[in-house]
């Protein structure tokens, strides 16, 4: 298997500026392709910036729409993963990240759970996706594609690697926080997130690429710090923090493999079982069902034995 190099694209887009934005890509693509890039990842709602509020609406594209046609078109002989607000046929609005490749639109990512705490509104905007889907790509490896707070819910990398991710890529917008608390140059947030990666990458034993956007969207500053991380756990590349650029790291796929083989987690995980529970913690919370957890002197999954 041959080494794939990744470019991440850590840009500063322009807030509501599509037209912009589109152009920008357009020029790092090429620039990729240049440097011999066969993935280039771009940042959560990069093509419009992220503190968008009423404006999404009007940056919003359908699948169809021309202009996301002529950016796939950039992508002959690359896989490009860019995002975006999506507008469904029935006008609601997604924060989409999408893979294009060969020209063609291959799959699209809606991110699943959108943040309403702390300086997050998404929810107000934004409807939230319903599907984890990995998809097979030109590389010759499964791309498991999530969008920035997807990644802080831990169903999201295990799903997108049990159905068969080996590069898990995330896509973020994350702007710093913490600093006075934290007194930290990297910000609590950027210790938090490779804490994340890191974990994901190892339990998954697979590549987890995260791009984080740099620049500034009003009052929220954003500080990139992306990263690759190997299935080992280990970072195989970490950019500059603040500075825009298209970052270039090589990484062996076999890595997976090797890995897998050693570690077989994936192999040992046992969905039915976590089905199962998911459905019991369902009914009990709707009141479908009485609660197991309550206590009545068992020990939780023991019947009492009846009294003579």
């Amino acid at each position: 298997m041959q080494p794939v190099r990744i470019a991440l694209a850590q840009v500063a887009p322009r807030l509501g500026d599509l037209e912009a934005n589109l152009a920008r890509h357009a020029e790092l693509i090429d620039e990729a392709r240049g440097s011999g890039a066969g993935l280039v990842v771009f940042p959560e709602l990069g093509l419009t910036g992220y503190l968008l509020q009423d404006l999404a609406a009007d940056v919003a594209m359908r699948l169809d729409d021309p202009r996301l046609a002529s950016l796939a078109e950039a992508t002959r002989g690359l896989s490009v993963v860019v995002s975006f607000v999506e507008e469904s046929a029935d006008h609601r609005l997604f924060i989409a990240a999408a893979l294009l490749e060969d020209g063609e639109l291959r799959h699209v990512h809606r991110k699943v759970h959108l943040p309403t705490y702390g300086m997050f509104d998404e929810r107000r905007f934004f409807a939230p996706g319903d599907t984890l889907r990995a998809v097979p790509s030109r590389l010759g490896a499964g791309l498991g594609l999530a969008v920035c707070e997807d990644f802080w819910h831990l169903s999201t990398p295990q799903v997108l690697a049990l159905d068969g991710a080996q590069l898990l890529v995330n896509v973020s917008s994350s702007p710093g926080r913490d600093l006075a608390r934290t007194h930290e140059v990297g910000l609590g947030t950027a210790t938090s997130w490779r804490t994340l990666m890191r974990t994901y990458a190892q339990l998954t034993t697979s590549f987890v690429v995260f791009c984080n956007r740099v620049g500034v969207d009003e009052s929220l500053s954003f500080w990139g710090g992306s990263e690759v991380i190997a299935p080992t756990g280990a970072a195989v590349f970490s950019a500059p923090m603040f500075d825009e650029g298209l970052f270039c790291v090589d990484i062996d796929l076999a890595d997976v493999r090797r890995e897998r083989i050693a570690l077989p987690l994936l192999r040992d995980e046992r969905p039915e079982l976590v089905a199962r529970e998911w459905r019991r913690l369902i009914a009990e919370r709707a009141g479908l069902a009485a609660d197991s957890t309550a206590d009545d002197g068992a020990a939780p999954g023991f019947d009492v034995a009846p009294e003579r």
